[in-house]
């Protein structure tokens, strides 16, 4: 019987994360040991299915096709080329393939149709197939679950207050029902957020406490440290450090015990040790390969020498949930309705945000 709690306030997890370390960690770790295996690790390859030229103004993004941040851009990616990838993930150790496009939010059609038949080809690998393509309605989320997808991502990135520090371009409510729309199919949640934007450890607290009075929390949370790439709004600021990650990692193992916790963007700049913290502090999942999208992340070979070392085991596919049955397109229940769903855009602007798209275009 889960004993999993879902109103947790952001003035009891704010003394979780300002626990005294040492108990801290304790605390964490004989919470996952409880829910998970804690010898054992996810390994995760995300894949940039197309990138660059966002319509967003994340501050963090270099996707962004606002600012001029040296990004190569490509076109949607076929799917004999996913395929390929995807088997070469598999060789490396990889149990997930995540496919991420930079889009604002799905829209029927052809690339739709083509994401789809990715989703199709990679679950027939035997390999969880995750994707990130952005807001998304009740109807492609079915299509999407049909297809065989087994985890779907979209972030909270922060806080709702810092949230409208980050991005003026889309509503903190939208990722919400996007979740929700996940959660109406069989597909599980992958929601997480960024640590090291400028935010408060309040906002830290804050978006914990919106991940995990979600009920059913999310199956998955990232936490990201920023990667400040030149050109974005957030350029200057300083790297997260260790502690921090610890001790986000820590919290949300112990608000979300049954969670797999995902050390995501930002692990180029942490040591061995302190990787090795926060799987002891419960992180039970990486991203494995040279990128994270766009930003560096570390060679697999590496993590493998890693996990030697630790005495850490890959976690094999389909442990946490079934593998989810594959449909073909031509036997769907559910097709394309053409949907223009008005997605909220707030009207507020973000003065350094701003300031990065004037710097963009001067450089043009």
């Amino acid at each position: 019987m889960s004993r999993t709690r879902h109103n947790w306030t952001k003035e009891q997890i704010l003394d979780i994360y300002n626990t005294p370390l040492m108990e801290l960690l304790y605390n964490a770790a004989t919470i996952h040991r409880k829910h998970h295996d804690p010898n054992t690790v996810q390994v995760s390859t995300l894949l940039s299915i197309k990138t660059g030229g966002c319509p967003e103004d994340c501050g963090y993004c270099p996707q962004a096709a606002r600012y001029h941040t040296n990004i190569e851009g490509n076109d949607l990616m076929t799917v004999q080329q996913v395929k390929a990838q995807a088997l070469r993930a598999k060789s490396s150790g990889s149990s997930r393939v995540c496919m991420g496009a930079a889009w604002r939010n799905v829209k029927d059609g052809e690339e739709f149709d083509q994401v789809l038949e990715m989703v199709r080809t990679i679950n027939k690998l035997d390999m969880e197939v995750c994707c990130t393509l952005g807001m998304i309605t009740e109807n492609q989320a079915q299509r999407l679950a049909e297809a065989g997808l087994y985890a779907y991502n979209h972030n909270l990135d922060s806080s709702e207050e810092y949230y409208k520090e980050v991005i003026s371009t889309r509503g903190y409510e939208d990722r919400l029902e996007t979740i929700d729309n996940v959660r109406k199919t069989n597909v599980t949640v992958c929601s997480g957020g960024i640590i090291g934007m400028g935010e408060k450890e309040e906002d830290r607290a804050g978006m914990l406490v919106a991940l995990s009075t979600l009920n059913p929390q999310p199956e998955s949370v990232p936490i990201n440290a920023l990667v400040a790439v030149e050109g974005t709004p957030l350029e200057d600021q300083k790297p997260v450090s260790i502690w921090d990650m610890v001790r986000m990692v820590a919290t949300t193992r112990i608000v979300m015990p049954e969670t797999q916790v995902r050390l995501s963007a930002g692990r180029t700049e942490m040591t061995r040790e302190g990787q090795a913290m926060c799987f002891f502090a419960g992180a039970n999942s990486i991203f494995a390969g040279d990128k994270l999208l766009t930003t560096p992340n570390p060679d697999v070979n590496a993590d493998m020498e890693m996990f030697k070392l630790l005495g850490l085991n890959p976690q094999k596919p389909f442990i946490k949930k079934m593998q989810p049955e594959t449909v073909e397109a031509q036997d769907s229940q559910y097709q394309s309705l053409g949907e223009k769903p008005k997605w909220s855009r707030p009207e507020h602007s973000i003065e350094r945000n701003e300031e990065a798209k004037l710097k963009a275009k001067a450089l043009k």
